[in-house]
């Protein structure tokens, strides 16, 4: 049994996470999270409290970091600003957390020898072409894309460096777009599926022919255990369950699903540097740790999905207005 501390552990990702190591493993978990907009500690309130805490802080915070750290045996780190729209809307949130949160806590670890594992995303390999076969490996070269993709890249160096330069023992993983239970409604299936659920038009950007790597929550969450249980250190491995969709197909497949017509949704203006084609290719970490994904059906992953949000309306009701107000505003701009 080992002490856990998770970054980012009342977020999406990052909750999800939480439930899973503490239904599959004897592992007690310590989150550290400042609950920005896009945090909910609802997300974690029915947990066990012998085993799993709620510590309110920012990942910058040298002091609280490194007590926090001097704690526990782990740190598996989800905290990040996230959202490529909110950081073409204002960067400056995105450097912060992403980078000098992540310098805070690669310094903390550094000092108590405590294992590392970062959690990072594919978007910082750039983009395919929709038309091409290829899938981002870990030797793909690193292109970002946006001030997001931009910080998450520079983060995944800093790891890479200080494990070279300091010997810390860190992995890093690339994971694809994920869905499930918890997602702030500013995401795109979250986003669809409460638009329908408020009585608003879904939205697509563009003619919907970007595509996505869609993978569950929960398949994120193994994959990730799995690594920080086996993985082999200063490795990356990427994490993909080969559920390329383009969201046109997503944003229908939801609203059929929901009883709707295909076609009743709203085309508008694509985002600047909208990137094309996410697609992973998970064969290292399949072959090397023996990871497989269990949500292999991406309609079955989404329907249930669907009824997560529909049985969960006090979840995301207040989120919904402050998120649809903030990009109203975005829009204005």
């Amino acid at each position: 049994m080992s002490a856990l501390l998770v970054t980012g552990g009342a977020g999406f990702i990052g909750a999800n996470f939480v439930h899973h190591v503490l239904a599959h493993t004897e592992h007690t978990v310590t989150v550290l999270d400042k609950l920005t907009y896009a945090a909910s500690a609802a997300s974690l309130s029915d947990l066990p409290t012998d085993r799993s805490r709620l510590v309110v802080g920012d990942i910058a915070d040298a002091w609280l970091v490194d007590s926090l750290v001097a704690e526990h045996d782990i740190v598996v780190h989800f905290a990040a600003e996230s959202h490529n729209d909110n950081s073409l809307d204002d960067p400056k949130p995105f450097l912060e957390s992403n980078i000098i949160g992540t310098y805070t806590l690669l310094e903390a670890v550094r000092r108590h020898g405590t294992r590392f594992h970062h959690i990072s995303t594919d978007e910082v390999y750039g983009d395919l072409a929709l038309d091409d076969p290829q899938r981002f490996t870990e030797e793909t070269p690193y292109n970002p894309s946006s001030p997001y993709s931009s910080t998450k890249a520079g983060s995944d160096l800093l790891v890479r460096a200080w494990v070279r330069s300091f010997g810390i023992n860190a992995t890093i993983s690339n994971c694809s777009n994920n869905y499930g239970p918890y997602q702030h409604v500013e995401k795109f299936i979250p986003r669809q599926i409460t638009n329908v659920l408020t009585g608003v038009r879904p939205k697509l950007y563009g003619a919907g022919v970007n595509v996505r790597d869609w993978i569950h929550a929960d398949d994120h969450s193994s994959a990730v255990l799995t690594i920080v249980e086996r993985g082999r250190i200063g490795e990356t491995y990427l994490i993909g369950a080969d559920g390329e969709k383009n969201n046109r197909e997503v944003i229908e497949m939801i609203l059929e699903q929901m009883g709707r017509p295909a076609d009743a949704y709203d085309h508008v203006t694509d985002r600047p540097g909208h990137d094309l084609r996410y697609a992973i290719d998970s064969t290292k970490l399949r072959t090397e740790l023996g990871w497989e994904p269990r949500f292999t059906n991406f309609a079955e992953g989404l329907a249930a999905t669907i009824d997560w949000y529909m049985n969960n309306r006090d979840w995301w009701d207040a989120q919904k207005a402050a998120a649809e107000s903030r990009y109203a505003a975005q829009a204005q701009r």
